[in-house]
């Protein structure tokens, strides 16, 4: 038996998102709780356990049950980068299976943006990178994207592919921080920050939050919304400095991925939309072949002509995205927010059609870690 055959997602949410003034990140962070208990129909003080991870606090689980007066049975503040609220799904679930929880609450906030655009989180050194001007985590994701041009004929025009097809999906998101449609030719002249890639290949900088609530499948039937159910899981890493990458092309994704797959008993065939962690627009490419929507090298290619983008043939990061829609510095939990929506029916103009199941892919450090998820609007069969 899995750890997930008895968990659902019972309610997903934002905080203000953009550019949020008065706020702090703890602010967020709880707004965005509130939302997500509202819209399950749970009571915030019945949530016993309590998931998060923080570039701007040393105790976010701590920092957050103060905020929301509640007192946990359980809580989790593990950290592997960006990918850490995919992680922590499974996390949660286990800690339901065992009787450690019964509403787990996963949060995140952060005023990325009216800081300054800094995080406050501790990066480890890089005496291999630092002195030959390594600026992270940028230099890692250009080096990447260089070798893949290189090794593959991956196009400057097919890296813009995915920005122009993301902001094709924000246009139709009223929350997204950027909606105005763009060119492939305004991609690729736009402000060069480390070659090949320019300012909008590039993730926005962000103020924001984001919670999704967690129960048992009975509990969450009874709730408001339909239950959102995970199928698939899996998880690895292949290094943490980008010099120890083990190949500059591939990414712990084909490892992550393939056991998400297996659980799920799916293929990505299956899959009807893919939200997928964009800091960069390499990242795309990259997990693409990945996690199997294509062979290694080919992911330039699958992109083109429109594939990804509304009306293609596999709807890519529908919400816009951590390049159109927000990404205020750590931006895993949204992949599950709009992968939830997309099954439950509620996207309005992005909605794609005939959605039934999901996946949800988390990215942290530079390509470091990668967890994959495949959720579903119907229980596992």
């Amino acid at each position: 038996m899995s750890i997930f055959d008895n968990i659902a997602i019972a309610g997903v949410a934002e905080s203000d998102l953009g550019v949020v003034q008065n706020m702090n990140s703890a602010d967020l962070m709880a707004q965005a709780s509130v939302r997500a208990a509202e819209e399950a129909g749970i009571n915030i003080k019945e949530v016993d356990g309590l998931f998060s991870s923080s570039a701007h606090y040393s105790m976010p689980t701590v920092t957050l049950a103060e905020y929301l007066g509640i007192t946990p049975k359980y809580m989790d503040a593990t950290s592997i980068g960006g990918a850490s609220f995919v992680s922590l799904v499974a996390h949660a679930a286990q800690a339901i299976s065992n009787g450690l929880c019964e509403v787990a609450l996963i949060a995140y906030g952060s005023t990325q943006r009216t800081d300054g655009g800094g995080l406050k989180n501790i990066t480890e050194p890089t005496p291999f990178e630092v002195p030959f001007g390594y600026h992270d985590p940028i230099t890692a994701y250009a080096l990447t994207a260089q070798r893949h041009m290189h090794e593959f004929g991956t196009t400057r025009e097919q890296l813009s592919e995915v920005a122009v097809s993301t902001r094709k999906w924000a246009s139709m998101n009223k929350k997204a921080f950027k909606r105005e449609l763009i060119t492939h030719e305004e991609v690729s002249n736009s402000t060069l920050i480390s070659t090949p890639l320019t300012k909008l290949d590039c993730c926005l900088v962000t103020d924001g939050g984001a919670a999704i609530i967690l129960t048992t499948k009975e509990r969450a039937k009874s709730l408001n919304k339909k239950p959102v159910y995970i199928w698939g899981y899996g998880e690895s890493t292949t290094h943490r400095s980008i010099s120890n990458m083990l190949d500059l092309v591939t990414t712990a994704a084909a490892y992550s991925g393939k056991s998400a797959f297996e659980m799920a008993g799916v293929e990505p065939k299956d899959i009807d939309v893919a939200e997928l962690y964009d800091a960069f627009s390499i990242n795309v490419i990259l997990f693409l072949e990945d996690l199997g929507f294509c062979e290694k090298g080919e992911g330039g290619h699958f992109i083109s002509n429109g594939n990804i983008a509304p009306g293609g043939n596999l709807p890519v990061n529908t919400n816009g995205g951590g390049l159109s829609y927000c990404h205020p510095g750590m931006y895993g939990l949204f992949t599950i927010v709009e992968a939830a929506r997309q099954l439950r029916e509620e996207c309005g103009e992005r909605q794609v059609e005939n959605c039934n199941i999901a996946l949800a892919h988390g990215n942290g450090g530079v390509l470091s870690s990668e967890v994959t998820m495949v959720l579903s609007n119907n229980p596992k069969s």
